[in-house]
């Protein structure tokens, strides 16, 4: 009898876990039957970076306000590739990776504060990377203030494709962590970092590990995202409001669960789109009461009306 319950639990959460996925595959049809392909894209674009945000503040409990550095370094970096390299575009992003984990292992150290001194520092060094983009003292590398340029290797279909591969592999990429024992150690870590440690979780390597790969995940994002661009400027994609969107559909949603992210995106950024072009004022309005009643009365995010039935939450 236990038996059986036991295999009806792991059924149900398998098919729970393919919700995400289920999603991902709606997403990836969305161009047949919805004409506005960069709605799509963009939306795209935020819930990869609402997965990133979430892998680190979901999991260990940083608030990334400067997590914008990694999307804007990873774009540039991706230009570089492109322009100084002479590489073809999928072998760019690669550059844009590169750089994207380069800047996470310099900015380690910042790991070791908490709280709001986290959450300003890492703001204040995604300023700094835009400065030393915007310089232009370092036109002949990033092209200053005046933006880049890819239009020569313009391909909208390939790098739309590579994003719907991107959120796919960074879903499932927190399905594992979360079902994982790496997972556990990283809530371990996110609610007592001594007691933790004591339980001998490698504290600093977990989250040094989490780090990366959530820096990963935003310059990977910003490369795809400047490949489809062609054109942008530093302010383009070091824009602070990519962050706080990115903070808020996770918040929103559900940090710490696959479908959180996915789900805080898709209602916001839909929300956006629907009224906050039109008419702004409403939207600033609505946003501002969604995020007030949120923080509220569901500080878990809308997923945990689902936890609190007792479902099973990817």
């Amino acid at each position: 009898m236990l038996s059986s319950g036991r295999t009806h639990l792991r059924s149900h959460r398998g098919v729970n876990a393919l919700i995400p996925l289920l999603l991902l595959a709606a997403f990836s049809l969305a161009p047949l039957v919805y004409a506005n392909h960069a709605v799509i894209f963009q939306m795209m674009a935020f819930m990869v970076l609402a997965q990133g945000v979430n892998l680190l503040y979901g999991f260990t409990g940083y608030l990334p306000f400067g997590y914008v550095g990694f999307f804007g370094i990873g774009a540039y970096g991706m230009g570089i590739g492109i322009e100084l390299f002479h590489l073809p575009g999928l072998a760019a992003l690669l550059v844009g990776a590169l750089f994207a984990v380069v800047i996470a292992l310099i900015l380690s150290p910042l790991l070791r504060l908490s709280g709001a001194y986290f959450a300003i520092s890492s703001l204040a060094a995604s300023e700094v990377l835009y400065n030393i983009v915007a310089n232009p003292a370092l036109t002949h590398i990033t092209n200053g203030p005046y933006g880049e340029s890819l239009v020569q290797s313009y391909h909208p279909l390939t790098s739309y494709v590579a994003m719907v591969v991107l959120l796919v592999l960074t879903t499932v990429l927190v399905i594992v962590i979360k079902n994982t024992p790496f997972g556990r150690a990283l809530l371990a870590i996110r609610e007592d970092p001594v007691s933790a440690e004591m339980a001998g979780i490698a504290v600093v390597r977990t989250r040094t590990t989490v780090w990366i790969l959530s820096a990963l995940i935003g310059g990977l994002t910003g490369a795809i995202f400047g490949w489809h661009l062609s054109v942008f400027y530093p302010s383009t994609v070091f824009d602070l409001s990519i962050s706080i969107l990115a903070i808020v559909f996770t918040l929103f949603g559900g940090g710490g669960t696959a479908i959180g992210p996915i789900l805080g995106s898709v209602v916001l950024y839909g929300l956006y789109n629907a009224i906050g072009i039109s008419a702004p004022q409403y939207f600033e309005l609505i946003y501002g009461l969604l995020i007030v009643l949120l923080v509220l009365f569901l500080p878990g995010g809308v997923v945990s009306l689902l936890q609190r039935r007792g479902s099973y939450v990817p």
